[in-house]
């Protein structure tokens, strides 16, 4: 593994440093975007349920609004929903503003250390240079120096496009799972809104009625 590191040359550190940000991100991207965490199946089911039994009291509502990102939605709507079907989605579409900004969290990095490790090209200009510089100084009788330049060009390119490649691909799969779940917020919280038949108002009991 060192000798891998040390025949790309300087090159190989930023490389390795933008390898372990990036698995980090992933891993902890994965885990929050995972759908069971963003939009819990059952989450406007249960805040219906206790709307129709007159059970929606301020405990509840920070319970749902502290689940999840669709409950935040939810609790933002039913505050709002006293003042009409336009003041409910007006809300809802600001908190979902910030929301998005949320879940969008860190895939700008992502695709950040995908740009900077095609650096690893830089080391194939890096070790033709040495290459061509050491056919000037002895001609190209010596094969040891040619090969270290050579090899340098090679492991740091290889390096940089094993890192790059997947982090690549992982920005843009983030990014159309941020898409897929903002639509599907969506469209739960008009769910919402459309059973409270625009103008109908909710009641909120407090915690201790």
């Amino acid at each position: 593994m060192f000798d891998i590191l040390n025949s790309g040359g300087l090159l190989m550190l930023p490389i390795l440093l933008c390898s372990v940000i990036a698995i980090a991100i992933v891993i902890e991207r994965a885990w929050t975007l995972s759908t069971a965490r963003v939009m819990p199946k059952y989450a406007l089911a249960q805040v219906w349920t206790w709307i129709k039994n007159g059970q929606l009291d301020s405990s509840r509502l920070r319970e749902v609004r502290r689940a999840s990102p669709l409950g935040r939605l939810l609790v933002v709507g039913l505050s709002n929903s006293k003042f009409g079907r336009a003041a409910m989605i007006e809300s809802i579409e600001l908190t979902a503003a910030q929301i998005v900004h949320e879940l969008e969290r860190y895939l700008e990095t992502l695709g950040t250390i995908a740009a900077v490790t095609l650096l690893g090209l830089l080391g194939t200009v890096v070790g033709m240079i040495r290459v061509f510089g050491q056919i000037m100084v002895v001609g190209t009788g010596d094969a040891n120096a040619l090969a270290g330049g050579i090899s340098e060009a090679l492991v740091s390119t290889a390096a940089g496009l094993c890192v790059a490649i997947p982090a690549y691909a992982a920005h843009r799969f983030f990014l159309r799972k941020v898409d897929a779940l903002v639509l599907g917020l969506e469209q739960e919280s008009l769910k919402l809104v459309d059973a409270l038949h625009s103008d109908k108002t909710v009641e909120l009991r407090s915690s201790g009625a």
